[in-house]
């Protein structure tokens, strides 16, 4: 299990510097392009089945407990060490991470974005997988920040060498926010690590705050707190999002919104809520605030841009929509009950699936059309994918249900719970706070619901025009959606399949590292 664990960090790290090296002729293929691009496939699979045997491998019956850990001393110094770890809070983001860039690089294999060189792209794209899963394997705070800030620099070549209009100054933007956030949040790790005398999360979390003053909690919270919040992104630190998603290539907005934007979720629960819970217990109510209006700016944005005539883009819809559905996931982190933070990390999970479907979905509709935007797409009476793409328009609709939360589906669990959560807040939050902004948060469904039927209704539905027949799901997109469908179903039927795992470890973190 220790093996796995440190495999799955350092394999994809390997693989980006093997993908650079000239292939082996016995490797080359048609081509250096292709032998290249099968690495990519042949690393991240690789990944995912080493990500899947440590998630059967996992000690199911104590999810609360950090496994397959490992431990070196690195910086005896400062105290900082190569530690490892995994429970039921990381490793369902562990598996999600390898699933998504599996499915992003299987996808490149046979539909690579235009731009530069193929070795580049897929090193990369193998940086930011073991940026993304170092993150979430992690249990020391400068380790953190390490795997936090390594994937900025990947994401940011993709979107400006592999995207598409205003690609440099969407690149631009996504750089310069998440680097002043992260600079801000190093500042409040520091401050964390230096008065509690370690930066061992394990070792922070059992102590619970003990260790550190109120005043010292409240401005570790609010400088750990701005960076993580660039990076989920949180109202009104969003902007750089829209843009990015919108210039980003399908597979860049893919592993953004599925993966990277969970990052900062993840950081409020691993970090924030057991080692300055006093801090969060200030703050809490007023990142509830940014979280609903979240919600409903992320949804109003939407609704403007489905709204006929406002040359609205498909690809920036869904990116507003992410700006939404997390806020779900802050408002059920700021509840601090295991009910609502169990509800964010299902959210998560399910934000991940669906929105990751939705972004390959929306890239096919643009290869198909030429074009995103809703107005071009819908036309006079609609795109009508039903009668031209039946397959294409039914995995569109699928996943604009599931985003919208129906019952039965992933999306579903995560928003009820965070509004669980905030029905009966912890002990100290005002209550008719919480349920106001349980009741704005729940008004945002009806939103979601609104915009989400009427992108079905313009980009699906319509007169069948004597237009050439579109390809419809070809076999390489069929293989690389199936996983995320299935997934969405399961997660949807079967919640307890993720809720048996977080549940015991958000009970753990919340009671001070006590089972």
């Amino acid at each position: 299990m220790q093996f796995l664990l440190a495999f799955i960090v350092a394999a994809p790290l390997l693989g980006a510097v093997a993908a650079l090296l000239p292939a082996p002729p016995g490797l080359k293929g048609s081509g250096p392009d292709q032998a290249v691009l099968r690495h990519g496939v042949t690393v991240t699979g690789a990944v995912l089945l080493a990500a899947i045997l440590l998630a059967a491998g996992f000690d199911h019956g104590h999810p609360s407990k950090m496994q397959a850990t490992t431990d070196i001393s690195w910086i005896p110094a400062l105290d900082v060490r190569i530690h490892l770890g995994t429970d039921g809070i990381s490793l369902p983001l562990l598996v999600l991470t390898a699933l998504l860039t599996f499915l992003c690089a299987l996808h490149s294999y046979f539909k690579l974005p235009a731009g530069p060189s193929p070795k580049a792209f897929v090193a990369l794209l193998l940086v930011l997988e073991s940026g993304t899963l170092a993150t979430f394997a992690v249990l020391d705070l400068m380790l953190f920040f390490l795997a936090f800030e390594m994937v900025l620099i990947p994401m940011y070549f993709l979107i400006a060498r592999w995207g598409g209009a205003q690609r440099q100054a969407a690149a631009w933007k996504f750089i310069l926010y998440t680097l002043l956030g992260s600079v801000i949040m190093l500042l409040g790790l520091l401050l964390v690590g230096l008065k509690s005398g370690t930066f061992d999360m394990v070792a922070l979390a059992t102590d619970n705050g003990r260790g550190l003053t109120a005043s010292t909690q409240v401005i570790a919270v609010l400088a750990i707190g701005i960076g993580l919040a660039v990076k989920t992104p949180m109202w009104p630190l969003h902007s750089w999002l829209p843009d990015a998603h919108t210039a980003a290539p399908t597979v860049g907005s893919v592993l953004l919104a599925g993966v990277l934007l969970k990052m900062g979720t993840y950081g409020f629960v691993r970090i924030l809520l057991p080692v300055a819970p006093d801090g969060m217990h200030t703050f809490a109510p007023y990142l509830a605030a940014f979280a609903v209006v979240g919600i409903i700016y992320g949804s109003l944005a939407c609704l403007a841009l489905v709204r006929p005539g406002s040359k609205g883009d498909l690809k920036r819809l869904i990116a507003y929509s992410s700006v939404g559905h997390m806020g779900f996931v802050l408002l059920g982190i700021a509840s601090m009950t295991p009910t609502g933070v169990n509800g964010a990390l299902f959210a998560n999970i399910a934000h991940g699936l669906i929105t990751g479907l939705l972004f390959f979905l929306v890239g096919a509709v643009k290869d198909r059309y030429g074009t995103a935007d809703l107005d071009t797409l819908s036309g006079a009476t609609g795109a009508a994918l039903y009668g031209r793409a039946p397959r294409l328009g039914g995995l569109l609709a699928f996943a604009a249900v599931a985003s919208l939360g129906l019952p039965g589906l992933a999306g579903f669990w995560g928003e009820m719970l965070a509004l669980f959560g905030s029905f009966d807040p912890a002990d100290g939050l005002s209550r008719p706070a919480f349920l106001t902004f349980m009741s704005i948060a729940a008004f945002g469904t009806l939103l979601t619901a609104a915009y989400m039927l009427m992108v079905v209704r313009r980009v699906c539905m319509g007169e069948k025009r004597a237009e050439p027949q579109l390809a419809d799901v070809r076999a390489y997109e069929f293989a690389a959606w199936t996983p995320l469908v299935a997934l969405t179903v399961l997660a949807g039927l079967w919640p307890a399949v993720l809720l048996g795992l977080t549940d015991p470890a958000v009970q753990k973190l919340l009671a001070g590292g006590k089972s």
